[in-house]
């Protein structure tokens, strides 16, 4: 019998409070395992982290997803990992869809995203958390 097919691929930005370097080597497994943890909790796949990617269901919205990884991961640095300095998130973050045939490029270049930031050989809107607007360029 058909189905439904549903596929909705969200790309997640977002970054540490004043883009500090919070996250650790000691720190970054154990709050990605959580990150994943939560994610798989709410019922989508996740597909790539550091950035993020995740295909998500329809019953999980892109705020509620948001809400849930950052305020659990950073419960999780802050309350059993207690670091040194106090782990926070930025407060916005940048929620972009990804069609299903850019699935394949946007992982590939999460997974080497450490590696473009060394090298500085970044993709401007895939780092992106907003979309800034030059003041001549703003609407009236």
């Amino acid at each position: 019998m058909p189905r439904d097919t549903l596929a909705i691929y969200v790309h997640l930005v977002w970054a540490t409070w004043d883009r500090l370097p919070l996250i650790t080597p000691e720190i970054e497994r154990p709050l990605h395992r959580v990150i994943a943890s939560e994610a798989q909790k709410m019922g989508c796949t996740l597909l790539a982290l550091n950035n993020i990617l995740v295909r998500i269901p329809s019953t999980v919205t892109v705020a509620e997803l948001v809400k849930q990884l950052k305020g659990a991961s950073s419960y999780f640095v802050n309350h059993i990992l207690k670091p040194d300095q106090l782990f926070k998130w930025q407060g916005f973050y940048g929620a972009f869809s990804v069609s299903r045939w850019d699935v394949e490029r946007i992982v590939a270049y999460i997974q080497r995203q450490k590696e473009h930031h060394e090298v500085g050989a970044l993709i401007p809107e895939l780092e992106s958390v907003s979309e800034e607007v030059e003041p001549d360029q703003a609407p009236n």
